[in-house]
């Protein structure tokens, strides 16, 4: 069924009939303490260079701390994960309270257990509509190759429906 496009919640329902990962992405606010929030919104750029992207709407309360951030870390969470995703979707509460994490490139903290983790250096930022598109450089990245994901499909969190180990 065709919809007009000012119609913003079919819009977002049509939207999220494209499965996503998870993301918690992280950095370090000026201030000195770690800052983050789950996204959906993250994106291979290129191999050479080695870039991605990730978006953060332009009402976020941290959105000047990641802009000054030198570093963001990318954290793809794993199936098992959903609990720590709704954690850093939550506001206004201390994300970061009574959970252990490492600090990545720039300080940006890393967590255990993620499918993935990406360490970025604050390359660029672009603003589009109601977000931001940030485009970092990874300087470093490492992977647990037999997690699965984390999804994210019609406004619910999914799996896999056969998750190979290729």
């Amino acid at each position: 069924m065709t919809q007009p496009q000012h119609d913003s919640r079919a819009l977002r329902n049509a939207l999220g009939r494209y499965a996503t990962g998870v993301t918690i992405v992280t950095a370090i606010d000026p201030d000195g303490h770690p800052i983050g929030l789950t996204v959906n919104s993250f994106a291979a750029v290129s191999l050479e260079p080695a870039l991605v992207l990730w978006c953060l709407d332009n009402n976020s309360h941290n959105l000047e701390a990641f802009r000054k951030a030198s570093h963001h870390a990318i954290n793809v969470l794993a199936i098992d994960q959903e609990e720590l995703s709704n954690r850093f979707a939550t506001w206004p509460t201390d994300r970061f309270a009574g959970l252990p994490w490492q600090p990545g490139a720039g300080g940006a903290p890393l967590f255990a257990a993620c499918c993935a983790n990406f360490e970025v250096a604050n390359l660029t930022q672009h603003a589009a509509g109601d977000h931001t598109i940030f485009i970092g450089s990874v300087e470093r990245f490492s992977e647990i190759l037999d997690l699965a994901p984390l999804l994210f499909h019609a406004g619910r969190y999914a799996a896999l429906a056969n998750d190979r180990n290729d």
